[in-house]
């Protein structure tokens, strides 16, 4: 198991908004069965490694499909291969 953390911000849409985009985001990542955090700055996912690059890729591809000027995705994956990791351990051990 991984963590993906990716935040998306599509630029010249015309809207200040990124509520749109962040459902649309979770939808996809809904539709392949991931379990996610939504943040006030991005979207964790936990998922195979394989699976979350997948997923990334259509969410980027989405915004440009939905007529973004531009679009900047940053990723942050921490993909530990010793044991596994989910997101639900990863702030559990933040809280103790």
């Amino acid at each position: 198991m991984a963590l993906l953390e990716i935040s998306v911000v599509p630029v010249g849409t015309g809207s200040e908004s990124f509520q749109d985009d962040v459902d649309r985001a979770v939808a996809v990542i809904e539709q392949n069965g991931l379990k996610y955090q939504v943040t006030p700055t991005s979207t964790i996912v936990e998922g195979d490694i394989d699976k979350l690059f997948d997923v990334a890729q259509v969410i980027h591809l989405n915004e440009v499909k939905n007529n973004a000027k531009r679009v900047v995705t940053t990723m942050k994956i921490d993909d530990r291969t010793d044991k596994d990791m989910t997101l639900e351990g990863q702030v559990n051990k933040v809280d103790k």
